[in-house]
């Protein structure tokens, strides 16, 4: 760690120095300091002249300050600040700015409860701040504000991404409204920065108050089974207001912000594993929206012909049957590896990035293996964010259709469904990426239409040969459309069931398929499961030239919220 903090050779050789004449001799701090500040620069190999008290003491107070952090720490079961930013950041390419900004080197205190700087991941540079909870419980004060908006403007000037490691215990209760108010700047920097570099939150302890509002507005949250929390009220407030007993855990912790608000992304079981999730996420990502993502090579093997064969088989014939959408998805992608986003969360939605003949892209499905793949307020939510997300960072976006339509019922009419529902209409129809859609079975009524379909501004639209397009099913179309008939039947004693399978027959034959669809133009083509990856492939190949276009002088629209 002493190599992080202090850059010059002579100045490490120095401290070494200091360190072992502590050790052999049993001096305190400030006689060893004082004993290694008058030694010649002969004494110090390559040094060209004398290593000043002042630079001995800043290097000696990081490496207490280091130690102290671990003994803090790792009894907790937790990583140190300096810790994560190994595992974040390429070996060696951390660099620090700003490292005692905050502190009191005669004090003894060695910095602010913030650690900033700029590093690698992947070899493309990102912004990163960590909290240091062992300063000051990592709370928020007037330093550690302005130290964050500065890293902020600079990563908004070289146009790279920004990652915050959350380990704190809010504002700084001794700095007032002045700590407040740093909150309010950086609301201000986070919301500059969205939809122009990537930002990245990783709850690594607690986040509570106010403090939650800044990972809230970043693009994705990522925390750990253990040690993570976020709520606006703690526990105990909790208590006190309304009489309710909840457990941290229970109020804000990892699994309940995946599974159950929302909240989180992605649920970590560990800090090593919500941090390789950040990086994993960063490599499809550009470092901004002026970028195209990265590429990658691919090759194509024998074995990628035997895996689109796979496709045939995984739909089953019977469209109440249901299946898992993840193996159609890792049929398509490259080497069927795909990044969930939200998995715990609206799981009759799917989406997530991979990437397609080394293109990155985003991936939104509907889970049949999941109420049917059923649209309600939480799958709408989540998939409108992400396309959203993907629009943002000029990443494509493939549409994976087989929903039977939006949920009904007052429990979701009363929870927003039409508001809510409405946010994927306005994620695709304002979306300029490329978009490309397949249907996989059942599309129907407005699901079909909000689902990434042509009317809504998909660039290409496909259709397995088992796709149903239609308002509603046959089943209950046939129950709207022909009740008088079979009305009169059942009076007249007829056999009113099969009379209605007759009826279900006919309309499937006459409406529920792609043909309607495929006359006017809404599909582009009937496409035998097994050709899928390829047809996207090329439509990906197709669209790569489509450009942005500012259609009105507006300044921006008033999408549902």
């Amino acid at each position: 760690m002493m190599t992080d903090i202090i850059a010059s050779p002579a100045v490490k050789e120095a401290v070494k120095i200091v360190m072992e004449q502590q050790e052999r001799l049993g001096k305190n701090a400030a006689e060893a300091v004082s004993a290694a500040a008058t030694a010649s620069a002969t004494d110090v190999p390559g040094a060209s002249q004398p290593i000043r008290a002042s630079v001995l003491r800043a290097a000696q107070l990081a490496h207490e300050a280091e130690d102290h952090a671990r003994n803090r720490q790792h009894v907790k079961g937790k990583l140190t600040a300096r810790e994560r930013l190994d595992l974040l950041l390429d070996t060696g390419s951390f660099e620090e700015i700003g490292r005692f900004c905050g502190g009191d080197i005669n004090g003894g205190r060695a910095g602010a409860a913030v650690i900033t700087g700029f590093g690698e991941v992947f070899g493309r540079k990102v912004a990163v701040y960590a909290q240091d909870f062992s300063v000051r419980g990592g709370t928020l004060g007037v330093a550690e504000g302005r130290k964050i908006c500065r890293l902020m403007d600079k990563a908004l000037d070289l146009k790279v991404p920004i990652i915050a490691l959350i380990d704190s215990g809010g504002a700084r209760i001794q700095e007032g409204v002045a700590a407040l108010t740093q909150y309010g700047h950086l609301f201000r920097k986070t919301c500059d920065a969205s939809g122009f570099v990537p930002q990245l939150s990783l709850i690594l302890g607690p986040c509570a108050g106010g403090a939650v509002y800044c990972p809230a507005l970043t693009d994705l949250i990522i925390m750990t089974r253990e040690n993570s929390n976020m709520f606006v009220t703690g526990p105990d407030v909790v208590k006190a207001a309304t009489g309710e007993v909840i457990s941290m855990d229970d109020l804000g912790g990892g699994y309940v912000h995946n599974a159950t608000s929302g909240v989180a992304h992605y649920l970590g079981e560990d800090e090593a594993d919500a941090i390789d999730y950040a990086r994993t996420v960063l490599a499809y990502l550009p470092s901004n929206s002026d970028l195209q993502p990265p590429t990658y090579a691919y090759a194509a093997t024998r074995s990628d012909r035997d895996v689109a064969k796979r496709l045939a088989t995984i739909v089953p014939d019977n469209d109440r049957q249901p299946y898992d959408v993840l193996d159609v998805i890792r049929c398509i992608v490259d080497y069927g590896e795909f990044v969930q986003v939200h998995e715990l969360f609206a799981s009759s939605a799917v989406v997530g990035f991979a990437c397609v003949n080394g293109h990155p892209v985003g991936i939104v499905a509907n889970q049949p293996n999941v109420n049917a793949g059923i649209l309600d307020v939480d799958s709408s939510e989540k998939v409108a964010r992400f396309v959203r997300l993907c629009d943002a960072f000029n990443l494509p976006v493939v549409t994976l259709v087989d929903t039977p339509g939006y949920k009904p019922g007052a429990e979701q009419e009363h929870a927003g469904i039409i508001r809510r529902g409405a946010k994927v209409i306005y994620a695709y129809a304002n979306a300029q990426v490329p978009l490309v859609t397949v249907i996989l079975r059942k599309a129907f009524g407005g699901a079909y239409i909000v689902m990434g379909s042509k009317a809504i501004g998909a660039d290409l639209n496909y259709a397995w040969p088992s796709s149903q397009i239609a308002v509603l099913g046959a089943a209950g179309a046939v129950n709207i459309i022909h009740r008088k008939d079979l009305q009169k039947a059942k009076d007249a004693g007829k056999d009113v069931e099969a009379l209605r399978a007759k009826y279900v027959a006919d309309y499937e034959r006459t409406t529920v398929n792609a043909n309607l669809s495929l006359e006017m133009g809404e599909i582009d083509a009937m496409i035998d499961p097994e050709q899928t990856r390829e047809t996207i492939i090329e439509s990906l190949k197709l669209l790569s030239s489509k450009k942005r276009v500012r259609k009105t002088t507006k300044h921006h629209g008033n999408q549902p919220l």
